[in-house]
């Protein structure tokens, strides 16, 4: 999947796209065709970064429900013939999401667009998720037929259907399935169960990996190995080096960290900072400085994993340093320095917004510093990068700074945040949002009604609301 191309901060799109809770706002009080056209461009093409981790699909679905959208944009999509062609489940899981939630919401049709998916489209595993959570039993029973249809019934097709039920995430539609009253598709179904258990025992039997009585010398042949193949075992090295090395191997283990090959010099600094040897800084510097990208990357995380006082007062010396372990110094500071660091985090903050843009990686980290540190004038960057991240994730932390720094953030961005994408940014917003807003006081009202909130979202709301529905 390609990255999505994200549109100006201050467009209805653009707004939507980044799940803003001001996009809800806006899309509300412009004309309705033009906020239904943004929102289906934001359902079809997916605009997260990482569309398994940020949140859009209740974000999308409540606005469809204000501004009672139909769903023929989405079903188009779904049926499009691409769809045979571009298998990716990327392409379709964001707008099958929304549908779950709108059939959560009653939207019959919905409900049996998922399950019309489900029978016939190539993401059919996704919408039978949606459905496992949604439809009652006679629903999914009628599923059944055609979704054992896609498997063959010759020795492969069976293998693929053990391995599916196996790795189902929702088990609901297997187990109905496993006892239907048509012995075709029980059957079928409980043999696919149990080979699916067997062959999980098989895995759990056979290993892969280290093993009892490796020498130091093993383990680090074994990172490379991984190395090779393009595979990063540094991490998993580094805890089979605990276990087998002795006081007697530090030596080697140093050596190795020093000068040996790109897996070992990894695995070694992995295991020397987190059993916080006293070489582990000045190797981490020396790795940092002559080391390949690989190496590189594994001296800051371990740096970064370190807890020691040692550890931050080193940070301190390399905040200002112009490359990765510079960056992760300053991410150290963030985290566990002192009032005594403001200044280098601001300066972190600055410079990785001028530098890489409101959505740079290390900006997560320096964020949370500047509202753990309260590092007040860091409110305008804060607010900057509120407004222009694609990130829902960063945005949420930002929002978390600001409540910490800025004086105006409860009659500011907390009111729109109640409409934000993310939970955690609503989470936030009820429990700060100023309550002499109209707005707000409406809003906290629909949330603690909605069975499709969050929990903590809910218990926030709760305790803004007093027992006759006052706002408090």
């Amino acid at each position: 999947m390609f990255d999505p191309v994200i549109a100006p901060s201050g467009t209805l799109l653009g707004l939507l796209q980044r799940g803003r809770g001001d996009g809800t706002l806006h899309a509300l009080t412009a004309p309705r065709s033009e906020a239904l056209a943004a929102l289906n461009h934001c359902v079809l093409r997916d605009p997260r970064h990482d569309w398994q981790v940020e949140n859009r699909s209740l974000y999308y679905a409540r606005l469809h429900l204000d501004l009672h959208g139909g769903l023929e944009a989405i079903e188009a999509h779904l049926f499009d013939p691409e769809d045979i062609l571009d298998t990716d489940e990327s392409r379709t899981g964001l707008a099958l999401a929304v549908l779950g939630h709108l059939a959560s919401y009653g939207r019959q049709d919905a409900l049996h667009l998922l399950r019309r998916y489900a029978a016939q489209g190539s993401n059919w595993a996704w919408a039978l998720d949606e459905l496992a959570l949604r439809d009652d039993d006679a629903g999914l029973r009628s599923l059944a037929a055609p979704v054992l249809a896609r498997f063959s019934t010759d020795a492969e097709g069976e293998a693929e259907l053990a391995a599916t039920v196996r790795d189902a995430f929702e088990p609901r539609p297997w187990r109905l399935w496993a006892d239907d009253p048509r012995p075709a598709v029980a059957t079928r179904v409980r043999a696919a169960q149990e080979a699916g258990s067997f062959d999980r025992w098989q895995r759990q039997m056979r290993p892969a990996g280290p093993r009892p009585g490796w020498s130091v010398q093993a383990v680090f042949d074994w990172a490379q190995q991984g190395m090779d193949r393009g595979a990063a075992l540094h991490v998993p090295a580094a805890r089979c080096l605990s276990a087998v090395a002795g006081p007697e191997d530090r030596p080697e283990i140093v050596r190795a960290a020093r000068d040996g090959s790109d897996g070992a010099r990894c695995t070694a600094l992995r295991h020397l900072a987190d059993t916080a040897d006293p070489d582990a800084l000045d190797l981490i510097e020396a790795a940092a400085t002559d080391g390949s990208t690989a190496v590189v990357d594994a001296a800051v995380d371990a740096f970064e994993r370190m807890r020691s006082v040692a550890a931050v007062d080193r940070a301190r010396s390399w905040a200002r340093r112009p490359d990765a372990l510079g960056e992760a110094a300053a991410r150290v500071l963030a985290c566990r320095g002192g009032t005594r660091d403001r200044d280098l985090v601001l300066g972190a903050l600055r410079e990785a917004v001028r530098g890489e843009g409101p959505d740079a990686t290390t900006l997560w980290t320096l964020v949370d510093g500047a509202g753990r540190l309260g590092i007040v004038c860091a409110a305008p960057v804060l607010r900057h990068i509120y407004r222009e991240t694609a990130s829902s994730h960063l945005r949420g932390r930002a929002a978390r700074a600001l409540a910490a720094t800025d004086p105006s953030f409860p009659t500011g961005f907390a009111v729109e945040c109640l409409w934000d994408c993310e939970e955690t940014t609503r989470e936030i917003a009820a429990r700060h949002a100023e309550t002499g807003d109209a707005r707000v006081v409406d809003r906290l009202r629909r949330l603690a009604a909605d069975p499709a909130e969050e929990a903590e979202v809910q218990t926030a709301v709760r305790s803004r609301i007093g027992p006759e529905g006052t706002a408090v």
